[in-house]
């Protein structure tokens, strides 16, 4: 038994001994390095918790913030700029958007001519003496025909009114946009009149009808007042003349007649007849 105990002791020590020694140098060197990696992985974490809580990395963070961002702010200015050459232009646009609406304005003088006609329109009803009528034509209250039914009894005019059967004289009047604040374009359009200041085409020669003469104050009565005496201060008359005197006055021809006189007019003055005679 002995001898047996003795045998496997030796057994166990030749096994130790001819283990492989490089074996055995490589386990500890795994367990050193393992513990050198632990370490160094210790010693990173701490240096960079010691580095990161210096002022520099902060600043650098920042910074890295920064280019991180910057992106988003580069495409940002790349559509406003692509946003500015299609509208036409940076200065363009900003120009054209400072620019109010003109919708409201026209909008306000709209309702303001509206208003002003309205009671032109009843008050010339309401006269009593039957100086002048008016009717809208095609229902359209911006556009009037307005009968002269009366003018000077003494005057030439009168008369051939009265000869002729002519019973009142009939005239045309258009209202722009911004009426009251500028004229009416007005012309005749029946009997066919000669001298009195109406031109070809029914263009009447009067300086209130323009806009150096007009003012807002005027009403279309006083107008047509004003009228029927330039009427008979220029000696006007009912043409006569065969073929001529059925020859109708045309609005082309007389909005011409109307731009050519008031151009002579600006340039040489308006003569006769003065804004107090018509």
């Amino acid at each position: 038994m002995a001898t047996l105990l003795r045998k496997i002791g030796l057994i166990r020590l030749h096994d130790r001994d001819t283990e492989d020694p490089k074996h055995h140098q490589g386990s500890l060197k795994g367990t050193k390095g393992n513990q050198k990696n632990n370490a160094n992985k210790h010693c990173q974490t701490a240096n960079e918790t010691n580095i990161l809580s210096t002022p520099e990395i902060k600043a650098r963070k920042l910074d890295q913030l920064g280019k991180d961002k910057a992106p988003g702010k580069d495409k940002q200015g790349k559509d406003a700029k692509e946003k500015q050459q299609t509208g036409g232009g940076g200065s363009k646009a900003t120009s054209a958007s400072s620019i109010p609406p003109l919708a409201p304005h026209r909008q306000h003088c709209s309702q303001v001519r509206t208003r002003r006609l309205m009671k032109e329109l009843q008050e010339i009803r309401r006269l009593g003496d039957n100086f002048i009528s008016v009717e809208l034509v095609e229902d359209n209250l911006f556009d009037w025909n307005v009968k002269l039914h009366q003018v000077d009894k003494d005057s030439a005019l009168w008369q051939d009114m009265k000869e002729t059967s002519t019973e009142y004289i009939l005239l045309n009047v258009t209202f722009p946009d911004n009426f009251p604040f500028s004229p009416p374009f007005m012309r005749v359009l029946t009997p066919r009149l000669e001298n009195g200041y109406v031109l070809d085409g029914g263009a009447i020669c009067m300086e209130l009808l323009t806009p150096r003469g007009w003012s807002s104050a005027y009403t279309v009565e006083a107008v047509m007042r004003q009228f029927a005496a330039s009427l008979v201060k220029g000696q006007g008359r009912i043409c006569r003349k065969a073929g001529k005197s059925k020859k109708a006055f045309s609005r082309k021809e007389a909005e011409a007649t109307f731009k050519s006189l008031v151009k002579t007019h600006e340039k040489y003055g308006w003569v006769s007849p003065p804004v107090s005679d018509g």
